[in-house]
């Protein structure tokens, strides 16, 4: 976890939405099964000081790497280990940016066998903020801009489809995520539950789990067996 998700709004609606300016340079396009070491988009602050929305792609290199090949294994920084990493902690001090999604995808193994997959999304249609940190590694073909998703323990519902969530940011904590600070570790804190409660935990059909995969149909509700639902869960 995080290892799928979906960010489908173009970059006028994102620079609107995280009052940025925009660097994409045209070059992003919607993705419903965004997958290791794609493209995507992030909300940094630039040199100036100035939000701005950028692409990088998702796969943390630290500058020191030898090769992009262990890029796919990077996807993810855990909070309660990102800021002793040797791969993570220069970029959680200093490199901290959003990651814009619609929402997140999980599989669960349910006791009659098989898998379902979940959409993780904001009941409100609102979009999501991961809390993200970025790094540029100077590649073969030029400096290449990589980014890592952080990730917490799950809670509430959510922690019935996975033990692990990605660290979601409310409005609120954009700035504060995005400036500098000399105690970045208290910025890892979980969103509240009553925050946690606007989200939708939605059966989806299996088409999500091939990566060749991509459209709305993905992120459509299908009906699903209570038996693939664990106990706990309220989806009906």
């Amino acid at each position: 976890m995080c290892g799928r998700y979906a960010t489908t709004r173009s970059a006028g609606d994102l620079t609107a939405l995280f009052e940025s300016s925009d660097d994409t340079e045209g070059r992003l396009t919607a993705d419903h099964n965004v997958a290791p070491t794609d493209p995507v988009p992030l909300v940094r602050v630039s040199a100036e000081g100035h939000r701005t929305l950028s692409l990088g792609r998702w796969g943390l290199l630290p500058p020191w790497s030898r090769s992009a090949a262990g890029a796919a294994r990077m996807i993810n920084a855990r909070a309660e280990t990102v800021a002793t990493s040797r791969a993570y902690a220069p970029s959680f001090a200093r490199r901290r940016c959003l990651v814009p999604a619609d929402g997140w995808y999980e599989w669960v193994r349910p006791a009659a066998g098989g898998k379902q997959a979940y959409y993780m999304t904001p009941l409100d249609g609102s979009v999501l903020a991961f809390a993200g940190i970025w790094s540029v590694w100077d590649g073969p073909t030029g400096p290449l801009t990589t980014v890592s998703v952080l990730t917490t323990a799950a809670l509430g519902e959510l922690a019935e489809v996975h033990e692990r969530m990605p660290l979601l940011l409310p409005r609120d904590r954009w700035s504060s995520w995005l400036a500098p600070t000399d105690r970045p570790e208290a910025l890892l804190d979980p969103p509240p539950p009553d925050w946690l409660a606007g989200l939708e935990i939605r059966p989806v059909g299996p088409a999500v789990g091939d990566v060749r995969n991509d459209g709305p149909h993905l992120t459509a509700r299908v009906p699903v067996a209570r038996s693939a639902v664990p106990e706990e869960m309220t989806l009906f």
